[in-house]
C-alpha cells in the first residue's frame, strides 16, 4: 500500500465530514440513547465489509461500470433516505432522553430490544445502498494500492483501515453527544432536532438522485 499515512488522513477527514451516516447516528444517539447509535455504527460498520468484500470480488468496479446496477443501488438508497426523513419528519412523538435511561435501566434483562435492531439494520441498508460507498471502493482506493503486491490483501488492509477509522470517529461522537444529553434532554429540543433530520434526510434522499 502506498502513502498509507496520507490515506488515513483523507479517510479522517472523509468521516468526518457530515453525510447521511452522521445524520442517523446523531438522529439514533439522541431519540433512542447512546447504545442505539452504537448500534447504527455496527451497522455502518458492517455495511462496509459488504463493500470491502465486493471490492475484494471485482464486484465492484462492474457495478460501477454497469449503469443499470448502479442506478438500482442509487434509487434505492435514496428512496430509503427518503422513507427514513419523511418518518423523522412526522413522528408526532420523540422520546426524552430521561426517558430512554429509564427503559434502558428497567430492561437490562432484555437483550434484544427493537430500537436498537432497528438502529442497526437502518446503519447497514444506509451503507449497503449507498452509491458514493461504490465510489470510494473504485476511485479512492485504488490511489493507494500498489500493483505490484497483492491487490486483494490490500483492498483488505485499507478497508479495515476505513472502517476502523469511521467507527472511530463515530463512536467519539456518540460518546460526546451521551456526555452533553443533559443539554440536550428537553422535549422541545428533540422534537425540533427530530424534524431538521428528517428534512436533512429527504434533502439527501434527493441529492442522491440529481
Amino acid at each position: 500500500m502506498d502513502n498509507l499515512l496520507a490515506y488515513m488522513l483523507i479517510a479522517l477527514m472523509m468521516s468526518m465530514l457530515p453525510g447521511t451516516d452522521t445524520v442517523i447516528i446523531l438522529k439514533n444517539t439522541l431519540t433512542h440513547g447512546a447504545k442505539a447509535g452504537r448500534y447504527t455504527i455496527l451497522g455502518m460498520v458492517t455495511g462496509l465489509t459488504f463493500w470491502t468484500v465486493i471490492a475484494i470480488l471485482g464486484l465492484s468496479v462492474v457495478i460501477a461500470q454497469s449503469i443499470f446496477l448502479f442506478n438500482i443501488i442509487k434509487y434505492l438508497g435514496a428512496a430509503y433516505l427518503f422513507y427514513l426523513g419523511v418518518r423523522a419528519l412526522f413522528t408526532k412523538r420523540t422520546l426524552s432522553l430521561d426517558a430512554v435511561h429509564a427503559e434502558s435501566q428497567s430492561s437490562i434483562d432484555k437483550p434484544s430490544n427493537a430500537h436498537y435492531k432497528e438502529s442497526y439494520f437502518q446503519g447497514v441498508i444506509s451503507n449497503i445502498l449507498n452509491p458514493k460507498t461504490v465510489l470510494v471502493y473504485i476511485t479512492f482506493m485504488p490511489q493507494f494500492i500498489d500493483l505490484n503486491g497483492n491487490t486483494n490483501l490490500q483492498l483488505i488492509g485499507l478497508g479495515l483501515i476505513l472502517t476502523i477509522i469511521a467507527a472511530g470517529w463515530f463512536f467519539i461522537l456518540v460518546s460526546l453527544l451521551d456526555h452533553w444529553k443533559k443539554w440536550l434532554k428537553k422535549d422541545s429540543f428533540q422534537n425540533v432536532f427530530q424534524k431538521c433530520t428528517g428534512a436533512i434526510l429527504i434533502g439527501f434522499g434527493v441529492k442522491t438522485v440529481i
